[in-house]
């Protein structure tokens, strides 16, 4: 089952029995895209259908809120595809089980959390990327941007759309890249040059591209797999990477401390990274934490790990908040509205 909860309040409205830890099932909370989320449950139901599985799932930052105000009384098992940064706050606030998942040791060094055995594990990676409406370009004669500094023309007024970082992961990892690619103070001052440009800022990450895709904006600041989909669904768009360099997070999981079925959410875990999960990753992100061998959809950028930046996720994590809150204090006003 998948369970789209649209704000904090109506996920615990929706049926408080499937929101409950408790032996038998599980529970697993999840920030990935509602469309890869299904094909990952639907994959895990085939591998175990003994397993009943109660999936929830809603933007990064509301799931992040959701989870810490259920901190003492926990309603999940599992956490499944949900940004590292995000995990590691769970793992400071003590609400991670540590579990090394069967096959650990394949895992790219870059994936793997420090302790042993893991609170979290890394599954997947995924960048930023710009998506370009190339017909509604032509109207205006908007030249196409190459750069994250070409976004702060002023040709682009009113043209641009970028996540909200306070509830969309995509929208974090744009704006944590920036500072720590050019420091604080010149992504600030990027950044309230970039608003003067933006028409509005969405609570989904996918959004931007998709509006883009529609002819609604001419750039969606949003994922590069995202652009690929609308492109090859017919859209008029290019999905470029930034020169600059690009954003990227990873989707993590782990199981949260009181789970009431810990074996079976051991084995989502150890199914989380085995093989034939990777190779489903692959399909549907830019990296994965095994590396597979399987082919990449079409209209993915080809030059999306050269140009990766470094991210200290333990940063990012700290930060995070302090980070936020100054965003939200310069730019709130042009958010569009939570349903």
């Amino acid at each position: 089952m998948i369970v789209k909860t649209s704000h904090l309040m109506s996920a615990f409205l929706l049926s408080a029995a499937a929101l409950t830890a408790q032996a038998g099932q599980l529970t697993v909370y999840s920030s990935a895209g509602a469309d890869v989320l299904k094909i990952y449950a639907d994959q895990f139901a085939k591998a175990h259908p003994a397993i009943k599985v109660n999936w929830v799932r809603d933007s990064t930052g509301i799931l992040q809120a959701k989870l810490m105000a259920e901190k003492d009384n926990p309603r999940a098992d599992v956490v499944f595809a949900h940004t590292a940064a995000n995990l590691v706050v769970l793992g400071q606030n003590g609400m991670l089980t540590p579990y090394a998942p069967k096959g650990l040791e394949r895992l790219s060094a870059i994936y793997l959390e420090k302790r042993n055995p893991p609170q979290w594990v890394g599954l997947y990676g995924w960048a930023s990327a710009m998506c370009f409406n190339t017909i509604e370009a032509q109207k205006t004669k908007l030249p196409k941007p190459v750069k994250w500094a070409d976004l702060t023309q002023p040709a682009y007024k009113g043209k641009v759309i970028m996540p909200n970082p306070a509830s969309s992961g995509t929208g974090m990892l744009m704006v944590t890249a920036w500072i720590q690619m050019w420091g604080e103070e010149k992504a600030w001052a990027y950044m309230d040059k970039l608003h003067e440009n933006i028409a509005s800022y969405t609570h989904s990450g996918d959004k931007p591209c998709e509006m883009a895709g529609a002819g609604e904006t001419v750039v969606g600041l949003s994922l590069p797999v995202r652009g690929a989909k609308v492109k090859t669904n017919g859209a008029p768009i290019d999905v470029i990477i930034a020169d600059e360099g690009t954003g990227w997070d990873m989707q993590a999981g782990g199981i949260l401390k009181g789970t009431k079925n810990l074996e079976d959410a051991k084995v989502l875990m150890d199914w989380a990274i085995s093989t034939p999960t990777m190779e489903s990753f692959g399909r549907n992100a830019e990296v994965t934490a095994v590396p597979v061998k399987v082919q990449k959809m079409e209209n993915v950028p080809t030059n999306i790990a050269e140009k990766m930046i470094k991210v200290d996720f333990d940063w990012v994590a700290k930060e995070q908040s302090r980070v936020v809150a100054e965003w939200r204090k310069r730019y709130e006003n042009k958010s569009e509205p939570k349903k």
